[in-house]
């Protein structure tokens, strides 16, 4: 049994709360935040874009912490779950690492790519598994998209359209502040440069057009991806350039030697919809809706925390989180942001 502790218990440290429950192998035995109300259990204020409004919560079998020392001093937690604001996931994830437990952070692994050079660093040293909790491949139409690419079933992947639109965020303050979420072009965009890399491998280079929002920082982009020895063409579109009528969207077109694989969805005028079900189109012409069974967003979550304690009770490579790949990520977003602001192609190093 994986023992893990929580520490941020606001939407996101939420979730992972519920979702480990859903779950096997792993317990929640601890969790720490700075608000008295949470520590015992009233989670009523809690809310998110998505999934439920918090309740109240029986945590008589949950040791609670207000302090993050004394969190890290407790010797049962064996896997701490890191769901804190993104300006603290250096700071923590390094006490975290240094205090000889697996880490699971909330992506993106930092803001400033010289952080998470240095917690990438630090985890290479230990023998503990330093892993970013990056949910997109667990998803279930990611998912889907990414066994069907990595089976071959269909022959290779040849090209392939990302894209992540939102409205003016309003849901959060620290995504307000761009220096400590990054804005969309970190924030929202490293959802879809995480899968991109983990799909197809990092890009030789980067050409992209779009908008800054102030300094490195990106309200929106369209980029194209180069890889200079295969034939592949991949591109994405994100940002923050929506009217609040279509506050959220995402999908994707995949270009399969022998299939086409859609996926489109929405909340239009406040209410989910799915423009595009995952659909599969094979080369005899025949066009299928992909059954995924009923999809609920927090089993994503489920199966991404599900992953974590598998690698560790395993002791496999947790590859889809990596610290590396979310590292990379990072830096992707990085030279995005180069190139629209030099109006060039920009390698990546």
């Amino acid at each position: 049994m994986v023992r893990i502790g929580i520490i941020g218990i606001g939407f996101m440290g939420m979730i992972h709360y519920y979702g480990i429950q859903r779950g096997s192998g792993a317990e929640v035995v601890a969790i720490c935040t700075r608000d008295p109300k949470k520590l015992q259990g009233d989670w009523t204020s809690i809310q998110g874009n998505f999934g439920p409004r918090g309740g109240n919560e029986d945590l008589s079998n949950v040791r609670r912490y207000d302090q993050i020392d004394e969190f890290l001093a407790d010797e049962e937690i064996d896997l701490v779950d890191i769901c804190l604001p993104t300006h603290l996931h250096k700071s923590v994830s390094m006490a975290s690492l240094k205090a000889g437990k697996h880490t699971l952070l909330e992506k993106p692994i930092a803001i400033d790519i010289d952080d998470a050079n240095e917690i990438v660093a630090l985890a290479d040293q230990t023998d503990k598994e330093f892993m970013v909790a990056h949910v997109l491949p667990f998803f279930a139409e990611y998912a889907y998209a990414k066994q069907l690419v990595e089976s071959a079933e269909y022959g290779e992947l040849l090209g392939a359209h990302f894209k992540r639109i939102i409205s003016k965020p309003s849901w959060s303050r620290d995504l307000a502040d761009i220096e400590k979420s990054g804005g969309p072009g970190i924030d929202l965009h490293i959802h879809d440069t995480h899968f991109i890399q983990l799909l197809c491998g990092v890009p030789d280079a980067v050409f992209s057009q779009g908008k800054m929002a102030g300094g490195n920082f990106v309200d929106f982009l369209t980029t194209q991806y180069i890889y200079n020895d295969k034939e592949l063409t991949v591109s994405c579109s994100s940002g923050a350039i929506s009217q609040k009528g279509r506050a959220f969207s995402h999908g994707f077109e995949m270009f399969l030697e022998k299939a086409t694989l859609l996926f489109e969805f929405s909340t239009l005028a406040g209410e989910p919809s799915t423009a595009v079900p995952l659909t599969l189109i094979t080369e005899d012409g025949n066009v299928e809706q992909v059954d995924l069974g009923e999809v609920d967003p927090i089993d994503a979550f489920t199966a991404e925390i599900q992953y974590a304690v598998d690698a560790i009770s395993n002791n496999e490579e947790p590859t889809a989180l990596s610290g590396v790949g979310a590292r990379d990520a990072l830096l992707l977003c990085y030279k995005e942001a180069e190139s629209v602001k030099s109006g060039e192609i920009v390698t990546i190093q």
